[in-house]
């Protein structure tokens, strides 16, 4: 089974773009698939929209009643899923802005199939690139990366900051089990929500790898809903988290990696979130 999950924040006008493009695609694989929208309070017609969707295909709507944020949204929806989900499942997380062309999803999975727990997609890839994002927005992006690969350095990761993902269900459900809420812990914090799953996945040992992909930036609807210096302030603030002298991310969970690679029990039963006594960092909610 094929998970699909949707943030969606004001996507009256891209989700009827985006669902048939995905709906066709992934009836021509035959493969079984579920979509998950975490509508995140919108205030245009997206809960229209997804009423109609929701008689025509195999979704799920969770609704916010007011707009929490990416962090509370991928939240909500990963958790719903893992509750759901087997565990030889497959979750593939996509922007709801039609930015994420859906033909990328079957390299997804043929990569997962190669061993790995989680594949990126990358701009940064040969073949890979964006369409539609202004200078500026570029060199933005190419400096946080650089800044996120210097910081956290996970070996098969080039773009930190890129969504469209598939992940093992597996692996979901035992980040959940061990981190429990504080698997997104700033979630207040902008976009950073996106570089912490991957983040606490690389501390449980997952194995990473990324496939070339280009955003389609020129097929977004209407303005970004990032605000960058949130979001900025979010990659410094985790920085300071994760390598936390006393007690931080990097250090709480120092052995968890091997542990999970060699014995994947005895990993959940040390590591659950019901063991830890002191985790001095993960009280920090923002």
């Amino acid at each position: 089974m094929i998970w699909i999950l949707l943030p969606a924040y004001n996507e009256g006008e891209s989700l009827p773009k985006l669902l048939p493009k995905l709906v066709e695609l992934l009836n021509k694989s035959e493969l079984q698939y579920r979509i998950v929208v975490v509508n995140d309070g919108s205030i245009d017609n997206t809960e229209n929209i997804l009423s109609q969707y929701q008689e025509e295909m195999s979704l799920d709507v969770i609704k916010h009643p007011l707009n929490r944020g990416l962090g509370e949204t991928e939240r909500d929806g990963f958790e719903y899923i893992a509750a759901h989900c087997n565990s030889e499942d497959v979750i593939v997380r996509i922007e709801g802005d039609n930015t994420h062309e859906p033909e990328y999803l079957f390299t997804l999975l043929k990569k997962l199939d190669d061993g790995y727990d989680v594949v990126n997609t990358s701009r940064f890839q040969p073949n890979g690139g964006q369409i539609g994002v202004n200078s500026y927005r570029a060199v933005i992006s190419r400096a946080a990366n650089a800044f996120m690969h210097i910081v956290f350095h996970i070996s098969g990761i080039k773009d930190y900051s890129c969504g469209y993902r598939a992940y093992r269900a597996s692996v979901i459900k035992d980040a959940i089990e061990v981190y429990g809420n504080n698997f997104l812990q700033l979630r207040g914090l902008g976009f950073t929500s996106t570089l912490e799953i991957i983040i606490k996945l690389n501390l449980l040992g997952c194995r990473f790898a990324e496939v070339p992909f280009v955003l389609r930036y020129d097929q977004k609807e209407g303005s970004s809903k990032m605000v960058s210096s949130i979001t900025t302030l979010g990659y410094f603030v985790m920085a300071l988290l994760y390598h936390w002298p006393f007690g931080g991310w990097k250090n709480q969970y120092r052995d968890l990696a091997v542990l999970y690679r060699q014995d994947h029990d005895q990993a959940l039963n040390r590591f659950g979130r019901h063991k830890l006594k002191h985790q001095l960092p993960s009280r920090i909610n923002i």
